[in-house]
């Protein structure tokens, strides 16, 4: 083979080695810049997974803290609605925990006599009305206790204490009256009870007479 012709095959063979060359050098530049950009995306990731951890544990912890002030503040209005009510030995108590994953609360009454200490649930404790006195109390608690938005508006009841013993329906009335003081709410109520009615400032009475309803009002 001449010489001319074997030099031009090597030259062709460099060139085509050349080019693959550089293709190959091209690919490897563009995959090490892929790689360049994946580090710097995971970093980002890695940095806004740990900024995400930090807002739910913020979360979590604000979640705790609003909770624990809401049972407070409910704890301390039942209670003291209770102790208006049936006198210093009772208290409202309020245990949190999970349950199914989700927040879950436990309303307790508890009556300390002397060293001696029971505790129930509201419907197990003793008669008297408790659990009416309870459940008024728990409602109006929830509504002052709600600040983020405050729930404005009146309160209206519907036989509040229709199972509360005459010994102590009056101090339900007169704690309904501070209610009203503190809360500067109207308070609307229905009841078929008397000393409720006789607390208002002013009563609507609804009787039955020859089939017709007729309405009288009082003013105090």
């Amino acid at each position: 083979m001449p010489i001319a012709s074997i030099i031009k095959d090597l030259e062709g063979n460099i060139n085509r080695l050349q080019s693959e060359y550089d293709q190959k050098r091209g690919t490897k530049e563009h995959i090490e810049q892929v790689i360049k950009e994946s580090k710097l995306k995971l970093e980002k990731r890695k940095s806004e997974k740990d900024l995400l951890e930090q807002v739910n544990l913020l979360f979590h912890e604000t979640s705790e803290f609003a909770r624990e002030q809401s049972r407070q503040q409910i704890e301390s209005l039942v209670t003291h609605f209770l102790q208006y009510v049936f006198g210093e030995n009772f208290s409202f108590e309020i245990e949190l925990r999970s349950r199914g994953g989700q927040p879950w609360a436990d309303f307790y009454v508890v009556s300390q006599e002397g060293k001696y200490r029971v505790k129930n649930e509201p419907q197990d404790a003793r008669g008297g009305g408790v659990v009416d006195v309870v459940s008024l109390a728990l409602r109006i608690a929830i509504l002052q206790s709600h600040n983020n938005p405050p729930i404005d508006g009146p309160i209206i009841l519907d036989e509040p204490a229709k199972h509360v013993s005459e010994e102590y329906i009056v101090r339900v009335t007169q704690f309904l009256k501070e209610v009203h003081g503190f809360s500067e709410r109207q308070i609307v109520v229905v009841t078929h009870q008397q000393h409720l009615s006789e607390v208002a400032d002013k009563a609507f009475r609804v009787e039955l007479k020859e089939g017709r309803s007729e309405v009288t009002v009082r003013e105090f």
